[in-house]
C-alpha cells in the first residue's frame, strides 16, 4: 500500500533567514496525523540565507543526519567537533546522553539547501558520536546506494537503529529496484526533481509511506534524487510520548 504526501501539504515555517518545510510535526506545525512514520521522526526542508543559522542547542537520545542539496553547512558541537558539509557529504550525529551543536550556512553570499533527518535510537543513553562521509555522484547514479545502517554495511554510516537509508539520483532510462523484507515499511522522500516510484510520479518534496510491499521501482527520472528508509513495521515510534 502507497500513501503520498504531496510537498504542498506539509508544514511550512519562514523567519526570513529561513525557510523551512516540514513533512512531519515539528516546532510550531503539529498535525496529529503526521507525528512521523515507524522511526523516521523528521524530516525538514532548510533553506537558509548567507551567514546564518541554528545556534547553540541541545539533543539527546535521537539520531540526526543532515544531507546537503545546494551550498556548505558549517556544523560544530560539544564533542569538539568542526566540519563543513557540502552536496554529497553525509553528516551524522547520535546524539547520546546528550549533545550541543550548532548549523550555520558556510557561505556569506550563497543560500544553503539542505535536509535534516531525525531518527528515534534503539540505544537510549549511549555515548554521543560524529561520523560524516562523502558519497560521489557516481556511487548513487542509477542507484540506490546504502548510506546508513545498522552496522555500517557497503562503508555506510553506522545507525543506532533498526533502519537502512538509501541515497539515488534517476534521470532518464536509469531504473533500480529496492528488495525490501517481509513485514518491512519504507518511506521515500523526493530531495529533488520527479521520478516514478511503483507507477507513482512523485516531485520534489513530495513523500510516499510504504506498507506491505516487497519491492520499489525507480524509473523515469528527471534530474531526480531520492532517500529510501527502509524501517520496522511500526506506526510511529514513541519518542514524542
Amino acid at each position: 500500500m502507497f500513501e503520498i504526501r504531496r510537498a504542498d501539504e506539509r508544514g511550512h515555517a519562514e523567519h526570513g533567514w529561513l525557510n523551512s518545510r516540514h513533512t512531519f510535526s515539528f516546532a510550531n506545525y503539529y498535525d496529529p496525523k503526521q507525528m512521523g512514520f515507524s522511526d523516521l521522526l523528521v524530516i525538514n526542508d532548510d533553506r537558509v540565507m548567507p551567514g546564518r543559522g541554528f545556534g547553540k542547542h541541545p539533543h539527546r537520545d535521537v539520531e540526526i543526519f543532515s544531507y546537503v542539496l545546494e551550498g556548505a553547512l558549517e556544523h560544530k558541537d560539544s564533542m569538539g567537533t568542526g566540519s563543513v558539509i557540502t552536496p554529497g557529504d553525509v553528516q551524522l550525529m547520535s546524539a547520546g546522553t546528550g549533545v550541543v551543536h550548532s548549523e550555520f550556512n558556510h557561505s556569506s553570499s550563497e543560500t544553503v539547501h539542505f535536509l535534516q533527518i531525525w531518527l528515534a535510537t534503539e540505544k537510549s543513553g549511549a555515548t554521543p558520536r560524529y561520523q560524516q562521509q562523502m558519497f560521489s555522484p557516481a556511487e548513487k547514479r542509477g542507484k540506490l546506494r546504502i548510506i546508513m545502517s545498522p552496522d555500517g554495511a557497503d562503508q555506510s554510516l553506522e545507525l543506532r537503529q533498526d533502519a537502512r537509508v538509501y541515497a539515488g539520483l534517476f534521470d532518464g532510462d536509469e531504473r533500480a529496484s529496492l528488495t525490501l523484507a517481509a513485514e518491512r515499511f519504507a518511506y521515500v522522500h523526493v530531495a529533488r526533481g520527479s521520478v516514478m516510484v511503483n507507477g507513482h510520479t512523485l516531485s520534489e518534496g513530495d513523500g510516499m509511506r510504504v506498507r506491505g510491499e516487497r519491492s520499489l521501482d525507480f524509473a523515469n527520472g528527471h534530474d531526480a534524487e531520492v532517500l529510501v528508509f527502509d524501517l520496522r513495521n511500526i506506526e510511529v515510534s514513541d519518542f514524542w510520548s
